[in-house]
């Protein structure tokens, strides 16, 4: 669900007492002011700041983790109308980045409508962080994400899970467990406060539409204008779990477009040569069986050490399949990957071509692990593996597989429940041929939601629709409702 749809892996309260703590927690911890500094691209006019929250909302008192806050202020005051919040995805993703590269965007669409405001969540870049003491070998995204061995065996993975998750315990401690959807809605509800805010408004994309979702729930009086961009099922039963199922469903669905894309006449022409085959239908088995040829045979690359195999492959097409910009590169890597010259070593994209660092894989595993409990069978694993390799070869069990979660303590907090309770001020994008949050994962928010929310269903692949992916209809309708309140009468389609 995040940059390359990363799907990363307290307190027991009733809902009364979740509503008294955080009476508790402002009463003994007010909330300060900001002290802002310029940061950020030139020219953007970006700011920054720290804000200090308890580590655990149930213990005002105790620790406190600082948050790396990040906005764009209205130049338009007349025309200002509040706060517009923009939630990052992953669980692992910076929102103080994804500011700085979306708010020249967002200002040109909302004109001087918001204040843009972003904070990277517990856990991310310049906030606090916590450390797993993982070994580097456990710290790839091949092996962060339980890619099977060739054979379809698991043996490996339930391995790496296993001590993962026993490391984590043992180095993270309660600031790890801290790191939840919950609190991070929480987190934002602080940031709210301290900006003097009686409500705010939401852009949340991927894994940020369920952040945004959990907020409104939790503090329905709060939220003026929400719009959840490439949502997954909120089912609290499952929540990152069902999520990680999906991405097989979701590779299946926008495969096509890439297939299509590779075998058009187009990519013959001299400035590309990056045409796969003659017919789309071609593609998929050409792919399949160069993934295959890598799980016997790696190919030395052009980073030294290391190879691509099979499984570095097969998540390269799971990257690529997020954007159609990211198209012609992956065709290149398909024909280097091919070339009967040796010498010829094809180029492993980024993020795939070193570790992540200790506190990435934190975050990563830490936020879907603390928020709901995993099934802990190994032979249920094993089981559902097999069959999903059978009915998605393109993902060959990973979304299925065992994670560190299946070893990790039991979650303090149960998942929130989204209902259709509540103001009727969502807005949901949704990509017809999401890799990450597919359609049919979009459809169980939405009937979630019921009459809070209306679906922009967009005829388009790739993960993250507004000022992404998606098309002039869809940006239309989200930038519309934005400025001015109004949504479709009913869910509608772009074509």
């Amino acid at each position: 669900m995040t940059t390359y749809g990363r799907t990363s892996l307290v307190l027991a309260l009733s809902a009364a007492a979740v509503a008294a703590s955080l009476t508790v927690a402002r009463a003994a911890a007010p909330v300060g002011g900001l002290d802002w500094v310029p940061c950020g691209p030139e020219g953007l006019g970006q700011e920054c700041a720290t804000l200090s929250v308890p580590q655990d909302y149930a213990d005002p008192g105790g620790p406190a983790l600082s948050l790396a806050v990040s906005r764009i202020r209205s130049q338009e005051p007349t025309a200002r109308r509040g706060t517009l919040m923009v939630i990052p995805g992953g669980p692992g993703s910076s929102g103080v980045k994804r500011l700085s590269q979306k708010g020249a965007a967002l200002r040109e669409r909302l004109g001087g409508t918001y204040d843009l405001v972003a904070f990277d969540p517990r856990g991310v870049g310049g906030s606090s962080t916590a450390s797993c003491g993982l070994d580097e070998g456990d710290r790839w995204l091949v092996t962060v994400r339980g890619w099977p061995a060739a054979d379809g065996g698991i043996e490996e993975n339930v391995a790496r899970a296993r001590r993962t998750a026993e490391a984590c315990a043992r180095n993270g401690g309660d600031r790890l467990r801290s790191f939840t959807t919950e609190n991070q809605a929480r987190d934002l509800d602080r940031l709210r406060e301290a900006l003097g805010e009686e409500r705010i408004s939401a852009w949340g994309v991927s894994y940020g539409t369920y952040v945004g979702a959990v907020y409104a729930q939790k503090y329905p009086q709060r939220t003026d204008r929400l719009v959840l961009d490439s949502s997954s099922d909120p089912d609290p039963k499952r929540v990152e779990r069902g999520w990680l199922e999906y991405m097989a469903e979701g590779a299946e669905d926008r495969f096509p477009d890439f297939a299509a894309w590779a075998a058009h006449p187009d990519r013959d022409r001299p400035d590309q040569r990056l045409r796969l085959a003659e017919r789309p239908e071609d593609v998929r088995p050409l792919v399949l069986a160069l993934a295959a040829r890598l799980d016997r045979e790696p190919r030395e690359s052009t980073t030294p050490g290391v190879p691509l195999t099979g499984n570095v492959f097969r998540q390269a097409l799971q990257n690529t399949l997020y954007s159609d910009a990211a198209f012609p590169a992956f065709a290149r890597l398909v024909l280097d990957a091919s070339a009967r010259d040796p010498e010829v070593r094809p180029v492993i994209p980024p993020g795939l071509d070193a570790a992540m660092t200790d506190q990435d894989t934190a975050i990563t595993v830490g936020v879907i692990c603390n928020d709901v409990k995993w099934p802990g069978s190994v032979p249920a694993y094993r089981r559902a593996v097999a069959a999903d390799r059978v009915r998605h070869p393109l993902t060959a069990g990973m979304p299925a597989n065992i994670t560190p979660c299946s070893f990790w303590k039991t979650p303090v907090e149960k998942p929130v429940r989204i209902t259709g309770r509540g103001p009727s001020n969502i807005l949901m994008v949704q990509g017809m041929r999401d890799p990450a949050t597919p359609y049919a994962a979009g459809l169980r928010m939405r009937a979630a939601l019921g009459d809070r929310a209306r679906l922009v269903s967009v005829d388009h692949g790739g993960h993250g629709m507004y000022l992404g992916n998606g098309n002039a209809c869809g940006d239309r309708a989200v930038t519309d409702f934005l400025r001015t309140g109004e949504r479709p009468a009913a869910d509608v389609t772009c074509r």
